[in-house]
């Protein structure tokens, strides 16, 4: 028999959260007005051979870095963000060395980071979810080897400062410092341009949430050229499929698109706070397309009725600090209502 990995043996065996989804779904932050127009037409144009040929990953490469300002050796375009998470622990994160995440964050940070051998360090949000910048600084050790923070936070849509994101650059010079900006499009606020200060940090993005790509699995990773470049050496030279990118340039120039869908995001988010507020009900501020709110006690009966109306939601009871708490993906200007009507009758009262 082949003998596994002893750190595989301990892991869950994890499972898709999609079961039976119809409906409106706002539980998995996904874009819920879909795609561009213009990557819709350009998926219909599509050849045989456009098929059948293999992807050339570096041209969508020299596409991103000029949309984003950097040079094509600072961006590897990888299978959704989380490729660009495997390729970065299994480069960084050694048997026994120490990977430094903040609690409760994206379930996947602590599951690769196991896989690898490497143990968990968690440092705990503070009681309103507030960047705790000084525990995670303190946590910084001779065996801290890699560093992930996801801003905004996901499920609390939390943000840490980029003068604190700065420090922990400059601190934990021998670690991995990673900023997960997938939600970066409805915050603004990016770690991107100080690449060229920290040879240790690096950003990831994707084109699953703003850009509506989720069903196309394409992110990214941006370094510094030398730790890029190393990264490119564990990276399979046909990563990306060739749909995704030949429909890259499309999704990159309709920031009409992007731009609009944001805007609804931030008219749905605070027609939610509105009704919380007015409610009684606890619920955190956010810069992504989501909100967590505490519903209390009968949150699990409280998801189940939204999901008998046919509106998914997602039950973050289990995380950290998020006891009675649901994860609300924000939907469209005709979603939002259906769904706040749903949401004031199936509440529940005291």
């Amino acid at each position: 028999m082949p003998e596994a990995r002893k750190s595989i043996h301990s892991l869950p065996e994890y499972r898709s959260p999609i079961v039976g989804r119809t409906g409106l779904n706002l539980d998995l932050n996904e874009n819920t007005a879909g795609c561009s127009p213009r990557v819709l037409s350009k998926l219909q144009s599509l050849t045989a051979m456009d098929l059948a040929s293999y992807p050339q990953r570096e041209t969508g490469e020299a596409l991103v870095a000029q949309f984003l300002k950097l040079g094509p050796q600072n961006v590897l375009l990888t299978n959704g963000i989380d490729e660009a998470l495997q390729l970065l622990f299994a480069t960084y994160l050694r048997d026994e060395s120490e990977l430094l995440i903040l609690d409760p964050t994206f379930a996947m940070y602590s599951l690769y980071g196991r896989a690898l051998g490497g143990r968990i360090q968690a440092v705990p949000y503070e009681t309103e979810f507030e960047f705790p910048a000084v525990q995670l600084l303190q946590a910084v050790n001779k065996n801290t080897r890699l560093i992930v923070i996801a801003n905004p936070n996901n499920p609390t849509g939390t943000v840490a400062s980029q003068d604190d994101l700065r420090r922990i650059a400059t601190m934990a010079t021998d670690a991995a410092v990673v900023i997960d900006e997938a939600y970066f499009e409805f915050h603004g606020l990016s770690m991107l341009r100080a690449l060229n200060e920290f040879p240790n940090l690096f950003v990831t993005r994707t084109f699953s949430k703003a850009y509506g790509l989720a069903g196309l699995r394409l992110g990214l990773v941006a370094g510094s050229a030398g730790e890029i470049s190393l990264l490119r050496r564990l990276t399979s030279p046909f990563n990306i499929n060739s749909v995704a990118l030949h429909c890259l340039q499309e999704a990159l120039q309709d920031c009409e698109f992007v731009d609009n869908y944001v805007q609804q995001v931030k008219e749905g988010r605070e027609q939610l706070y509105q009704l919380c507020h007015a409610s009684g009900l606890e619920y955190w501020p956010s810069e992504a397309n989501f909100v967590l709110v505490r519903i209390g006690t009968e949150v699990g009966n409280f998801v189940a009725k939204m999901r008998a109306r046919g509106i998914a939601l997602s039950d973050r009871s289990g995380d950290r600090g998020c006891s009675g708490c649901v994860r609300v993906t924000i939907g469209t200007r005709e979603q939002m209502p259906l769904f706040l009507e749903a949401f004031r009758e199936l509440m529940p009262i005291g």
